[in-house]
């Protein structure tokens, strides 16, 4: 299936020779690449962050001079606009080609929820000991995003509900969210990466029996990565948080 889809998208490129990034262009393959793989292998609707101003390359290129996340976030297009057309993709990203990927959470996509690096690091010890399936994990060098299941407002709203506190510095990615993805840029600096990379789900013993109606002639099905529910690294995630220096202050339920 790799094959194929591999070879779908290298004839995309080809029949799109005006859109094909320069060589010259600094990290333009990476990012383009892995904005396709996202789409078109996992089904992740993407768009391209703002990035950083051509003059000032430490600042975001949005209007806001204060930007708390310089060059990480959507801006032109809107997060509305994410998609999982490759063509679109393809044209954003020679357009803008050091444009960061960014990943519209919730809906049928993943959400995510991110805490700081170093309570990550102690939440994944813990989590591991458990023996917990862990899906992706993108670390950049202050925070980590765990992605998770699609989870709605309300049932997040019910899981906090039942904690006593939670940590200000954990936050929640879900409808409307948005998570900046490898091989981006960092707002903070340095680049984001996979610290667990997006492994596929287990494939049952027993396959149902697909109709003809259930798989479009010669088209290449999607990956199903796999993506743990929410509910069951909410715990040690909240307990890392807490015990972190620089954690957060606690809201109280």
């Amino acid at each position: 299936m790799r094959e194929i889809l591999g070879r779908r998208l290298q004839r995309l490129r080809d029949r799109l020779p005006s859109l094909r990034p320069a060589s010259g262009e600094s990290g333009t393959p990476a990012l383009l690449d892995a904005a396709l793989t996202c789409a078109t292998a996992w089904q992740w609707p993407v768009l391209p962050g703002i990035g950083r101003s051509a003059a000032d390359g430490s600042r975001c290129a949005c209007p806001d001079p204060d930007c708390v996340v310089p060059g990480a976030h959507p801006f032109d297009p809107g997060l509305l606009a994410a998609t999982t057309d490759p063509r679109m993709v393809t044209w954003w990203w020679t357009n803008r080609p050091t444009a960061p990927v960014l990943l519209a959470t919730g809906g049928a996509a993943p959400c995510a929820v991110s805490l700081p690096a170093g309570a990550a690091e102690q939440a994944l010890v813990r989590l591991d000991a458990q023996g917990m399936r862990l899906g992706p994990v993108v670390a950049t060098p202050t925070r980590w995003s765990l992605l998770v299941a699609p989870y709605s407002l309300e049932r997040l709203g019910e899981l906090l509900y039942a904690k006593d506190h939670v940590p200000s510095s954990l936050r929640f990615h879900g409808e409307g969210g948005y998570v900046l993805l490898p091989p981006s840029a960092a707002s903070s600096g340095g680049q984001v990466r996979w610290e667990r990379e997006p492994g596929p789900t287990p494939r049952p013993r027993t396959l149902p029996r697909l109709t003809r109606a259930a798989v479009s002639p010669g088209a290449a099905a999607p990956r199903t990565l796999w993506l743990p529910e929410v509910e069951a690294v909410v715990d040690a995630l909240v307990e890392a948080s807490s015990g972190a220096p620089g954690g957060g202050s606690r809201l109280a339920y």
